[in-house]
Order: structure tokens, then C-alpha cells, then sequence
């Protein structure tokens, strides 16, 4: 035996014999629908709540990044924003606090450089540059002494406003770079300017000092989309930036968008009073990696769980069904044992009359047996063979009554499986009411048989239609006082079927326990003995030839009770198709 066969359950290939009602004992399919259901009842609200849970997680774990990504990219601006309004202030300051005449000495400019880049650093130069835009004193690098930026936007732009700072650029250093200026007023009227540039050094220090994760980046561009700082992922300085850049940020603004490496988180931020927006870039699938760890982890134990949920209802329900398929058998066995009680009580009912018929071929047996011995012992002469034959026949056809009432008798009490032959109803009929016969008489009861010639003989179980019949029968004779009446009718109420019906004038029954007379020890005359159960196995048994049983009940007038069988009963108790 392999192991399947071993965990097959015993319902698995079997089946309670579940007689009229056969189709609700279908073990497979109940277990199925047992498995099907519980696994839907246990594993629906689950599988909704870890889908619900995903999308929530998802949303919460992307919208934390965005937040995240916010909050860097305001930090960042603000740095930036102080890094260089610090440097301005210090350059308005000293702008402010000296003459023009000391900022145009070189000694005392050389002075003021130094002091700046000991106290603010990143400033690489510094310049006066008078009212006409000529730079009249210049300390740094580079021989810039005497340069004129009257045509300059900057110059323009830092006259008009008060103070500017550039976006990063090459110039005449050819080294990257921004320059931040501030006008000064002289006392007798007129103005110049002071003029400084600033190392990005520092700018790259701060942004490459961020701890951005996500494989994140931070660069400064300015408003038409170029490099202002080296990027990690996007190009270095000058080159054009493929992202789109916004062309006025309010304030920090965060966005999701995409690349051809997939999925970004791109937070904008204006420099205020420069050009330069800074930008954030973070890969959402980097971002999310720890979140699809940990994903793995709960479908995991998500299958897991299905996993021991399937188990365990799999035990259930083959538990279940195995204790319903036990409790059928038994109730199976049961129901076969009430049959049989049944028919040998109805056999126990016709004691007194099959006792009367029997006892009349023994009488004309004793008789003929009597004269016989009467004859070999007092006459003289010895009788003649005529004689003696015709009391032998007399014996013999009286024995041949004896054995055929007997043989009805024999077979309504066997109890013998389904056995399927061609059986006459009208005979089965007259054969019943044959045993009833001195009852009737006795009780003054009218039988009526009438057939019709047109109704020919079906294929169906002969002791079965002896017990349904015998039943209706002995229904009648118990619901009619004596004098009654008892109709029996057998007919054809279509091509394929043939119908008897058994009509009596007693007392009939309740409307309200018409659909109840058919069920299990329910009965109408408990007072008068009844079990309640021979209407119940009556309807069993002919559902199992399938044929239908149906009533009409006249309270105080009596009941029909009309049994239709088909033509031909295929083995699987439904009428067979007949050619």
C-alpha cells in the first residue's frame, strides 16, 4: 500500500447508501465545497488585509522618503543660503566701515583680503571698481587691475540693487567659480563697488558632506538647466542636466519622476538671491530596497501561514467528512434494519388472514386423506384407481395452493438486494390484496382494482413494490372505520411512465401535516399505535425505484396516494432510456 493510499480518507472512494437522497451524500464533492469554504473564510480576509497592508506600508514608506527628501533639501538651502549671505554680509560690512580711498590702497586692501579669509574663507580675490565700472584696485591672482565691467550685467544689476551673487562660472581664471559685490556710497556723493570671488570648494564640501541615502545626490544648477556643481550621477560642472529644472521655485518643492535607470525623488530648492536652485536626487529603488527586504520576509511568512491554514483545514474537513460519512453508514444500516422491522411487521399483520387461506387446503388435505384411508380400510372391495386419483389430484392441487400462499409469504420477508426484472403492477397489486382479503371481508371493506389494458409491465424491483404497496394498503385499512371503501387504480399518465394510485374514504389528513407525513417517525395516528415510520420508508423505497410519491388529503374524506414509476430503472435508481 503507497502512501497516498494511506492518507486517502475512507470516504475517499466510497459511498453511504444514501437511497432517495443519494445526490447529498456525494462525499468528494462535500469535501470540497468543506475545503473551498473554509479555505475562503480563512484565507480571504487575509490575503485583503496583507494586500490593504502592502499598499499602505508602500505608500507610508514612500511618502516617509519624500518627507525625508524635504526635509534634506531645506536643511541644504538654508546651509547654502548662510554660506554665502555670511560672506556677503562681511563684504557689505567692510564696504560700509572703509573709505573708498583705504579699500583703493593696495597695502590696505591686501589687508582686508587677508582678514576675510582668515575670518569667513572661500574668497579668493577682492576688487574695487569705481562709479564708471573701471576695477581701480585689485588684490588676488590674477592681473585684473584696471578691467572695465561697465558693460557687465552684473555690474548693472549690483548698481541697481544694492548687492548680486552670480551663479558659477569660468571668467578670466578659467577656474569655476561665483563673484558676490555690494555697492557703497561715498560721503560727497557718488558710489563704487566692492567686488570679491568665492572658491565653490566649500559648496562642494557641504554637498558632498550630506548624508543622503537612496544613492542620492546634491548638486546646484541654475535656472537654465546647467551643472553648477559636480554630480554623482548626472554629469559633471557646465554640462547640460537631462532632469527637468523648474523655471521659478517658490519654495522646496518634491517631485517623483523617472530616468531611463527608473524611478527618482527629486527635491528643488531656490538659492535666495542668486540663481543657483539646488537639487536632490534619490533612487527610489535604492530607497526602497530595505522595504523589499523586509517584503520578502512577510510574504514569507505570509506562504507560511497559508501553508498551515491549508493544513489545518484539510484535517478539518476530512475529520468533518470522515464523521459524517461513519454517521451515514450507520444511519444507512439502521434505515435497512426499520425496512426489514417493517415489512415483517406488515408480514405479522397478515398472519390471521394467510393463517385462514392456508388452513383451507390443509382441511380438504385431511379430508381427502381421510376418505382415502376410509376406503383401504373399510371397504371390502379395494377402490379403484379412478377413485383414488381423483382424491391424489385433490391433495396435490390443495398442497399447490398451500406452496403458492406460502411463497408470496416467503417473498415479502426476504430481505434481498435490488433486483431488477419485468414485473406487472396489476399482478403485484392483486397479489397484495390477496393477503388482505378476510380482513376486508371481516371489516366490511370494499376493494376496488381496475387496470387499464394499455398499461404494460415495467422494469423494477418486485419485493420493493410489494412493500410500498402493502404499505399504502395498510395505510387505507387504517385510516377507514369498517364499511369503507378502498380504490385501487392503475394507469399510464405518460409514454414513459405508469402510475398506481390507492384511494380510500377514512379519515384523511391535515392540510397543515401534509408536508410532514413523508418525514421520519412523524405520524397522524400515534393513539392508534403508528411508528411514523411506513410512510417515511414507503416514500424511501420509491425514490430508490425512482419513482415519485404524492398525496391529496381531504380532511373527513380521505386520501389518494399516487405512485408513478418509469418504464425502465437504470442502475443508478434514475429511469433508463428505452429504445
Amino acid at each position: 500500500m503507497g502512501m497516498i493510499d494511506r492518507l486517502r480518507p475512507a470516504f475517499w472512494d466510497g459511498a453511504a447508501d444514501g437511497g432517495p437522497y443519494r445526490s447529498l451524500f456525494n462525499y468528494r464533492r462535500l469535501w470540497r465545497l468543506s475545503v473551498a469554504l473554509l479555505a475562503a473564510v480563512s484565507l480571504t480576509p487575509l490575503c485583503i488585509m496583507t494586500v490593504i497592508d502592502f499598499n499602505v506600508t508602500k505608500r507610508a514608506v514612500n511618502q516617509e522618503n519624500i518627507n525625508r527628501t524635504t526635509i534634506t533639501t531645506s536643511n541644504t538651502r538654508r546651509t547654502l543660503t548662510y554660506f554665502l549671505d555670511e560672506r556677503l554680509a562681511a563684504l557689505g560690512f567692510a564696504a560700509r566701515v572703509q573709505t573708498y580711498d583705504s579699500l583703493a590702497t593696495q597695502d590696505h586692501l591686501t589687508a582686508l583680503l587677508r582678514d576675510l579669509k582668515a575670518a569667513f574663507g572661500g574668497f579668493m580675490d577682492l576688487g574695487v571698481i569705481g562709479e564708471d565700472g573701471r576695477q581701480v584696485a585689485y588684490v588676488g591672482p590674477y592681473d585684473l587691475l584696471g578691467i572695465n565691467y561697465a558693460d557687465q550685467a552684473w555690474f548693472k544689476e549690483t548698481l541697481a540693487s544694492g548687492s548680486y551673487i552670480s551663479d558659477i562660472f569660468l571668467g578670466f581664471r578659467n577656474v569655476p567659480h561665483l563673484i558676490i559685490a555690494v555697492r557703497a556710497d561715498m560721503p560727497g556723493g557718488g558710489h563704487f563697488l566692492l567686488r570679491a570671488s568665492v572658491d565653490t570648494q566649500r559648496i562642494n564640501d557641504i554637498l558632498a558632506g550630506l548624508d543622503l541615502s537612496g544613492n542620492g545626490d546634491a548638486f546646484l544648477v541654475n535656472r537654465a538647466g546647467v551643472l553648477q556643481t559636480v554630480s554623482r550621477s548626472h554629469g559633471t560642472v557646465f554640462e547640460h542636466l537631462t532632469l527637468p529644472v523648474p523655471e521659478q521655485v517658490e519654495r522646496t518643492e518634491v517631485v517623483e519622476t523617472s530616468d531611463a535607470e527608473g524611478g527618482l525623488i527629486v527635491g528643488y530648492a531656490s538659492i535666495e538671491r542668486t540663481p543657483l536652485v539646488l537639487m536632490v536626487v534619490k533612487r527610489q529603488a535604492e530607497l526602497m530596497r530595505p522595504w523589499f527586504a523586509m517584503r520578502l520576509n512577510l510574504m514569507g511568512f505570509l506562504g507560511a501561514s497559508v501553508l498551515v491554514i491549508l493544513v489545518v483545514i484539510l484535517g478539518v474537513a476530512t475529520y468533518m467528512v470522515e464523521k459524517i460519512f461513519t454517521a451515514d453508514q450507520t444511519r444507512a444500516k439502521t434505515m435497512h434494519q426499520m425496512e426489514h422491522t417493517n415489512r415483517m411487521a406488515s408480514i405479522g399483520r397478515l398472519a390471521a388472514g394467510v393463517a385462514h387461506e392456508i388452513n383451507n387446503p390443509l382441511a380438504i388435505i385431511n379430508e381427502k386423506a381421510g376418505l382415502m384411508q376410509d376406503l383401504i380400510t373399510f371397504s371390502k372391495e379395494p377402490p379403484s384407481p379412478e377413485r383414488l386419483s381423483g382424491l391424489v389430484d385433490s391433495i396435490l392441487a390443495s398442497v399447490e395452493r398451500a406452496g403458492t400462499i406460502t411463497k408470496r409469504l416467503l417473498s415479502f420477508a426476504r430481505h434481498l438486494e435490488v433486483h431488477i426484472e419485468s414485473v406487472s403492477l396489476q399482478k403485484i397489486a392483486e397479489e397484495v390484496l390477496s393477503f388482505l382479503t378476510k380482513e376486508a371481508e371481516y371489516r366490511r371493506i370494499t376493494v376496488d382494482v381496475t387496470a387499464d389494458p394499455a398499461v404494460p409491465a415495467i422494469e423494477s424491483d418486485r419485493g420493493k413494490l410489494q412493500q410500498i404497496l402493502l404499505n399504502l394498503v395498510n395505510n387505507a385499512f387504517q385510516a377507514m372505520d369498517d364499511g369503507g371503501s378502498l380504490r385501487v387504480r392503475i394507469f399510464r399518465p405518460g409514454e414513459a411512465s405508469v402510475a398506481v394510485s390507492v384511494a380510500d374514504n377514512g379519515c384523511g389528513i391535515p392540510a397543515a401535516d401534509i408536508k410532514r407525513i413523508f418525514e421520519p417517525f412523524f405520524s397522524t395516528k400515534k393513539k392508534k399505535g403508528g411508528t411514523g415510520l411506513g410512510l417515511s420508508i414507503t416514500y424511501g423505497l420509491v425514490q430508490e425505484l425512482g419513482g415519485t410519491l404524492a398525496v391529496a388529503s381531504e380532511l373527513g374524506h380521505g386520501s389518494t396516494f399516487t405512485v408513478t414509476f418509469p418504464l425502465a430503472k437504470g442502475d443508478d435508481g434514475a429511469p433508463a432510456a428505452r429504445g
